[in-house]
């Protein structure tokens, strides 16, 4: 059985060492609770991510707490969520209270430019795990999605249901020919 203080801890590394936002930290919550730690599998680790991605808030979030709840029920949800957010709520308290001081610094300009790309590819990561295993008509699906998104307007929501009513049809539709054969 996993500890609630190793969950915390393990959140708590995640959410001090990952800046971009929670697409970043997906790439090291892999890492850390697939490859590391071994508390999940790989294709479990990705219907939570599904799960996580589908449910309101940070992605970042509640993927922490569909695997700690996973690890521990209600407990290993509360040292997750506790781990990630404490390091983040600290750091934005602090450059809350400084950056007003510092927001024309060239230095601290210089280094926000810097990370520009380094989260571009944190972002980019989880999608390209993601994105291993998906069959060619997926990656078709997937882009047209993009674009009734990003060029249409279409809800992400409508699409989110949609997607999910057709995985159940079809489901449903590969069990009742096996039934029958």
């Amino acid at each position: 059985m996993r500890g609630l203080f190793d969950i915390f801890i393990t959140f708590f590394r995640i959410g001090i060492f990952t800046f971009g936002g929670g697409y970043a930290m997906i790439p090291l919550i892999e890492r850390e609770v697939i490859d590391k730690k071994r508390w999940i599998e790989h294709q479990e680790f990705l219907e939570l991510l599904t799960l996580a991605q589908s449910a309101p808030g940070p992605i970042s979030l509640n993927t922490s707490v569909f695997v700690g709840y996973k690890l521990r029920g209600y407990a290993g949800a509360a040292a997750a969520i506790s781990g990630v957010v404490i390091p983040s709520f600290s750091i934005i308290l602090l450059i809350a209270i400084f950056f007003f001081d510092i927001r024309h610094n060239p230095t601290v300009d210089a280094a926000f430019k810097g990370m520009r790309p380094v989260v571009v590819a944190l972002i980019i990561a989880p999608i390209v795990s993601l994105s291993r295993g998906i069959k060619p008509w997926g990656i078709v699906v997937a882009a047209a999605v993009a674009v009734a998104v990003w060029h249409f307007g279409v809800s992400p929501i409508l699409l989110i249901a949609c997607g999910a009513a057709a995985g159940l049809s079809w489901t449903l539709w590969k069990n009742r020919k096996k039934l029958k054969g």
